[in-house]
């Protein structure tokens, strides 16, 4: 009897397969490639990157145990980095540059003043034209018409709200209790018709469409037209009439 003896295939040893292989084996096989492409992001990114291998954890045999992990060549990713940092731009600015910046023009602004408007009744102001003559005094009839002096004129008017001419005598001659006609025309046919020579202060001073209060000398009181008041000025009519009251 002959024995045979068939001796049992054993499997070939094969290194451990971990989650390095397959980067030690792109890093191995392609380190060109894997150079360029680390240095873009070094580049961009600022930083230099160097790649250290840890251990992995091996399956718990003895196989595991001897066989040894690829290196990789951080060296060559290193170098390709820095070389392309060494040729990039470099952006630099001096100690002494100035910035400034562009402002908007503020203009400030007062706020409006506001404004006291004060309202003065015109029959209260009193404005001499002309200087109140010396004959007002002692003479009852200039002494009333002289306190109306800056009574505006106002047709129609026979108040110190407003004067019109013939408004004007009337109101004055009845505060001394001569009532004269309404109108200039009446009063022309109130009194006596005296020369200029002859008259005195106080008479009436008559031409057509107008009547006035003579104040002596070359002077009348009376309310002139719209517009003014009622004021001493020099007698103005060409050839006025004289017309004495009483």
């Amino acid at each position: 009897m002959i024995d045979s003896t068939t001796g049992a295939r054993h499997r070939a040893a094969r290194r451990p397969v971990t989650p390095l292989t397959d980067f030690a084996n792109a890093a191995t096989g392609s380190m060109a490639t894997v150079g360029r492409r680390t240095a873009v992001v070094a580049a961009s990114s600022g930083l230099v990157v160097s790649m250290l291998a840890s251990p992995a954890a091996a399956a718990p045999s003895s196989e595991a145990a001897s066989a040894s992990v690829p290196s990789v060549d951080t060296a060559a990713l290193t170098g390709a980095a820095r070389a392309v940092l060494e040729t990039s731009p470099v952006v630099s600015v001096a100690d002494s540059t100035q910035w400034s910046f562009d402002l908007p023009e503020v203009t400030a602004v007062a706020p409006p003043v506001k404004r006291v408007v004060r309202t003065v009744s015109r029959s209260s102001v009193r404005t001499v034209n002309a200087p109140i003559p010396q004959s007002v005094s002692g003479n009852a009839v200039l002494e009333i018409a002289a306190r109306y002096v800056g009574v505006p004129y106002r047709y129609g008017g026979t108040t110190p709200a407003g004067f019109d001419c013939s408004g004007f005598t009337s109101y004055v001659y009845a505060q001394l209790g001569i009532h004269l006609p309404r109108t200039d025309a009446g009063q022309h046919y109130a009194g006596t018709i005296i020369s200029r020579a002859d008259a005195l202060p106080g008479d009436l001073i008559w031409s057509p469409g107008h009547v006035a209060i003579y104040a002596g000398g070359n002077m009348e009181i009376d309310a002139p037209r719209t517009g003014m008041t009622v004021q001493f000025r020099s007698i103005w009519q060409s050839s006025p009439v004289f017309i004495r009251l009483g």
